[in-house]
């Protein structure tokens, strides 16, 4: 009986052994005919993955492209350099020791100033700064690097590194701040090849754009990004910039300031100033250089006396908006409004008078306020200059002989007339300011301190309804009547809130 037990239970055990056996005999046969035999898809798969032959005139096309881009690069990058700053200020420690120390500081604590902060030794404080720059003329040992303004502004301490690595102590030979540019220099029995500067004025939407420079250190330093130039003539940069810029989506960071823009032929055409950003000063796409030609003169009169004069015309300009446009009559009109003038200044013995607004500068169109500042700011002082402006809806000429500008005499509002900008009073103004739907007259937008308007007593938010007068229900009135006693005599009659008034009377 156990026997007979124990054969059974041996049976039972070689008979599981024998099916799995089997089982697993099975599984490998049909892996290996799942494996070996394709399906369908595979065979889709496999047609995909047929190599694919890249056509030889697509491919002659990107490595002409290519080789261009390498001889560009070759030819620019070694004029390029890194501009590195060493800024010093001084400033009163806080809460330090006394000078005299121990044991005063234990038992009395840290001196105390005036406003009961503490105040100790001063000290020197060493920033850093880093920019691009171009090497632009070369003579008798000094070479000549164009930069911006901005990178060099306040340095103490300038130094030149070039491609190979070697670095040169430099000195500032002069600056342009309105336009942001700056020369510098430095001296070396070394060659170092020229940027060869080209002509801004060809460059055109849509060209290939370069970009060289350090971006965001020496990390960086001697990058190449390429794109295309995305507009031309825009305005607005930092710091009261004057330039119409060349805007690009080459990439452009922090570092490539000073470092050139450069066309397909190898030729500076811009020089990279600044980006517009809105992810903490990283690059979006958005970069603008200095148009070459807005250079030149810079580049000359720096090298030659270190300063540059910048031409006077005498007026407060402005952009006047569409419904302003319409108002005057020049809906279609392209230019910049003459708003304020200086008293005695060139505009002012030309015959240019508030309201006119400036079309033309020697036959070439003005496109905007900052283009025109840029214009009359390119006329030597001395030289005369034909100014086209729309009065009254007809055009007039007028020839002007422009003035040196300074500082002090473009800050004297003393002499701005009328001192006051208005504003046609719109559907929008009256909501804002609570108007009845009749209100009537010229808004008040601003009122220029010490100047005719401010004396009389003019205040930002009143509504002109006279002058001298002469009832002024819009703008078109109001520049006519300003120019019967041009420069002489100004009274206003407003409302002020629920109040008609009446101003007291200027005469020059």
């Amino acid at each position: 009986m156990n026997l007979m037990r124990k054969l059974s239970s041996r049976n039972f055990f070689v008979f599981n052994l024998v099916l799995i056996g089997v089982i697993f005999g099975f599984s490998l046969a049909f892996l290996s005919f799942s494996c070996t035999t394709p399906r369908p898809n595979s065979v889709a798969q496999a047609q995909e993955m047929t190599p694919v032959v890249i056509p030889r005139d697509a491919l002659s096309v990107a490595e002409g492209l290519q080789t261009t881009l390498r001889a560009v690069t070759d030819r620019v990058l070694p004029s390029v350099v890194e501009v590195k700053t060493v800024s010093v200020q001084r400033r009163q420690q806080q809460g330090g020791p006394r000078p005299d120390g121990m044991p005063w500081d234990f038992f009395f604590g840290p001196r105390r100033g005036p406003d009961n902060q503490g105040q100790g030794p001063e000290r020197e404080f060493r920033s850093r700064g880093m920019g691009s720059g171009i090497i632009i003329r070369h003579d008798r040992g000094t070479y000549y690097v164009l930069t911006n303004n901005h990178v060099i502004d306040g340095a103490a301490e300038v130094q030149i590194g070039v491609l190979d690595g070697t670095e040169y102590t430099a000195e500032v030979v002069g600056r342009d701040p309105r336009r942001d540019l700056a020369v510098v220099s430095f001296r070396s029995t070394a060659r170092y090849p020229l940027a060869e500067l080209g002509n801004s004025d060809d460059v055109r939407v849509g060209d290939w754009a370069i970009a060289m420079g350090n971006p965001l250190g020496e990390q960086f330093s001697f990058s190449v990004t390429m794109g295309i130039v995305s507009a031309v003539g825009r305005t607005g940069g930092p710091g009261g910039n004057i330039n119409d810029f060349i805007q690009t989506d080459a990439s452009i960071n922090q570092g490539n300031s000073g470092g050139p823009l450069v066309n397909i032929w190898g030729e500076v055409v811009g020089v990279n100033t600044w980006i517009a950003s809105n992810i903490g000063g990283g690059s979006v796409g958005l970069g603008f250089a200095i148009p070459i030609n807005n250079a030149k003169r810079t580049i000359d009169e720096l090298i030659r006396t270190g300063a540059v004069s910048d031409g006077w015309l005498g007026v407060s300009l402005t952009d006047p908006d569409r419904t302003t446009l319409e108002a005057m009559g020049l809906a279609d009109a392209r230019g910049a409004m003459a708003s304020q003038v200086f008293l005695g200044s060139p505009a002012d013995t030309g015959g240019i008078r508030p309201g006119d607004f400036v079309t033309h500068v020697n036959r070439n169109e003005v496109r905007g306020s900052n283009q025109l500042t840029q214009m009359v700011g390119n006329i030597r002082p001395g030289e005369t200059a034909v100014f086209t402006v729309m009065r009254d809806r007809a055009s007039m000429d007028f020839t002007v002989r422009i003035e040196e500008r300074t500082s002090e005499i473009a800050a004297d509002s003393r002499r701005l007339w009328p001192g006051v900008i208005v504003m046609y009073l719109t559907d929008e103004m009256r909501d804002s300011l609570n108007l009845s739907g009749d209100a009537r007259g010229l808004f008040v937008a601003q009122v220029i301190a010490d100047t005719p308007a401010a004396i009389v007593g003019l205040q930002r938010g009143d509504r002109i309804t006279s002058l001298n007068d002469t009832p002024v229900g819009d703008l078109a009135s109001f520049y006519r009547a300003l120019r019967e006693r041009a420069g002489t005599e100004l009274w206003f009659g407003f409302t002020r809130g629920e109040n008609t008034l009446e101003s007291i009377r200027f005469r020059r």
